[in-house]
């Protein structure tokens, strides 16, 4: 009860506004005892001849009051001045206004109040900011295809087209579709997995094996580019969701291949270290610029601006996501021109009982 008396931020404030109330009442109550002994004592000396002047007057009452009243509003209002900046600094935020701080330093608990509060209008404002890129970014990723479908299908409708032509525009138009499907599937299953806070599908499987057909699955994307991959796996088995983590290792090698160099090369491991499995993949390919990877987690987010890489940025995402909810971690370490390393961490599963 004590540890909880304490941290109450306000009880601070309700002793400061208990002795300012305490102050006010002494100060009134001893300036009208001062006023009665006045009184008293001019009434005597009155009554023995004194002059006039030196009888009370009933200015001094109204004197009394309204020190009493300018004292009471003067103490009540230096307490409640941070309650009334926070309100204000409320309203605005619930305006939309996200830039708006607070300093409030009368006490160590404001202190923390005005750091509190400070960080979730942080938290605020960097909502808003994504969701206004994700709203930007999602526009133009569905914009695109859109646009590149109709335009071709305008094309279609000459009758001065050779046949070549009109198969290569027809050809454009399926890879479009094919592009726009992906998308949307993409972004139903980010939706899909966002809303997931409990797994539901835990299992226990070859972790080792199911990678290994990860890599069988884009083997026609890295034997196109001659890729020369290194594996170094231990056999493992692993509690998880399946599916989802299926979707960890295909996102992350297939990233690996898009950016990689023709006849590069790309490294696989996956060991146990202390109480994790640690997956890693390696490539030497162009490697990301510092701001780049800041923002690859990102919905959207591709470190190619011109778009001419294959994707929509929200591979990454997915991952990131399902890792989390394994409670795990990624971590990405990239170079320019030297290349790039994603590490998946994921803890051992240990049942309640042992």
């Amino acid at each position: 009860m004590k540890e909880k008396r304490s941290k109450n931020p306000f009880r601070k404030l309700l002793v400061i506004l208990t002795a300012g109330i305490f102050l006010i009442m002494l100060t009134v109550m001893t300036l009208q005892g001062f006023l009665m002994y006045l009184t008293l004592r001019f009434r005597f000396h009155a009554d023995i001849g004194m002059p006039q002047f030196w009888r009370p007057i009933p200015l001094l009452m109204v004197i009394s009051a309204v020190v009493g009243v300018a004292l009471t509003v003067i103490f009540s209002r230096v307490p409640l001045r941070p309650v009334q900046e926070l309100i204000q600094a409320i309203n605005q935020l619930a305006d939309g206004n996200f830039h708006v701080r607070i300093h409030l330093d009368l006490t160590q608990e404001f202190v923390r109040l005005s750091d509190s509060f400070n960080r979730m209008a942080q938290e605020l404002e960097n909502t808003e900011l994504l969701r206004s890129d994700f709203i930007n970014n999602f526009s133009h990723e569905f914009k695109t295809p859109i646009v590149s479908l109709r335009g071709f299908a305008r094309l279609l409708k000459s009758d001065s087209l050779s046949r070549q032509e009109r198969e290569e525009y027809l050809d454009i138009i399926i890879h479009e579709s094919n592009r726009l499907s992906q998308l949307a599937t993409n972004v139903l299953n980010l939706s899909k997995i966002e809303k997931l806070n409990i797994l539901s599908d835990m299992e226990t499987f070859g972790l080792s094996e199911e990678i290994r057909q990860s890599i069988l699955l884009l083997a026609s994307k890295w034997q196109k580019k001659e890729i020369e991959l290194i594996i170094d796996m231990d056999e493992l088995d692993y509690h998880g969701s399946r599916d989802l983590l299926n979707q960890v290792w295909i996102n992350l090698i297939d990233n690996a291949i898009k950016f990689s160099p023709e006849k590069g090369k790309i490294k696989i491991k996956l060991h146990r270290k202390h109480d994790m499995v640690v997956f890693q993949i390696l490539d030497n390919g162009c490697g990301m610029e510092e701001a780049t990877k800041a923002h690859i987690f990102d919905r959207f987010y591709q470190g190619d601006p011109s778009h001419t890489t294959e994707g929509n940025g929200i591979g990454l995402t997915v991952v990131q996501k399902i890792v989390e909810l394994h409670k795990g971690t990624i971590d990405v370490q990239s170079e320019a021109g030297i290349g790039t390393t994603f590490t998946v961490s994921l803890p051992e599963y240990r049942s309640e009982i042992s």
